[in-house]
């Protein structure tokens, strides 16, 4: 796509362009924590490059990337990192991150930088808006969603982002034969994930009724998880594939 918008400023992320023009229950809190000045020179250079935004309008991801290649969502990527670990390890595919919070958004545009990336592009607003407004049906291979906020207290589980509407919207993106790959670290929400999608028209489980699924090799391993497994913490995995 060669006419890229100017970057929004990092120190003011609700001008123009709201994180979410969605009304109602929110998946996510908005803590715009300080941007550091790495991350910051970062957004600021590369953004006009890799940056998408919902004035973008429906996307053509052959035009956005110059190429016809597998095409792979990550909602809510954080620091970025594991992202641009896949994006360097698949060339040949195309990663497409959303992330609502800015020092992540600067983050991932630093790593991009540093390992000379041209397979990312990055939207800094909410996901729901990014697959209502922004993707074509049926134009991914692959939606990626780790370690999302659990939501752990009961009466924030509605919060949660995984739920069956959201399922179901996610399906329409998918090319048939797509996968979404769900992951977590609080058994309660993977229970939850697994209800929610043994009952999702349109999917089946890669593994079987009811299973989780080990990690797949190019799903890399967080910081945050490698701690989490030396504290005893358990890790699931799901792939469901779109059926129709």
């Amino acid at each position: 796509m060669t006419d890229q918008t100017e970057p929004q400023d990092p120190k003011d992320t609700s001008a123009d362009s709201p994180v979410t023009t969605r009304r109602g229950v929110r998946s996510f809190v908005l803590r715009q924590g300080r941007m550091t000045e790495g991350q910051k020179k970062a957004f600021e250079r590369s953004w006009p490059k890799y940056g998408l935004t919902r004035e973008h309008g429906m996307i053509d991801p052959r035009e956005v990337f110059g190429r016809d290649a597998m095409l792979n969502l990550e909602i809510g990527f954080g620091m970025g990192k594991s992202l641009a670990d896949m994006a360097e390890a698949a060339p040949e595919q195309d990663f497409i991150g959303v992330e609502v919070h800015l020092p992540g958004v600067g983050a991932l545009l630093k790593e991009v930088e540093d390992r000379g990336l041209e397979n990312v592009r990055v939207y800094n607003i909410d996901a729901n808006d990014v697959i209502d407004l922004c993707l074509p049906d049926a134009c991914l291979d692959r939606v990626m969603v780790f370690f999302p906020d659990p939501w752990h207290k009961k009466r924030h589980h509605k919060r949660r982002l995984v739920q069956p509407e959201f399922v179901q919207r996610i399906r329409h993106k998918l090319r048939v034969g797509g996968v979404l790959h769900l992951a977590t670290d609080w058994e309660n929400y993977a229970e939850h994930m697994m209800d929610v999608m043994a009952q999702s028209e349109g999917f089946a489980n890669s593994q079987g009724p009811g299973e989780f699924s080990p990690r797949p090799d190019d799903r890399p391993i967080t910081k945050f998880e490698k701690r989490g497994e030396r504290l005893g913490h358990g890790v699931w995995d799901l792939l469901f594939y779109r059926t129709n």
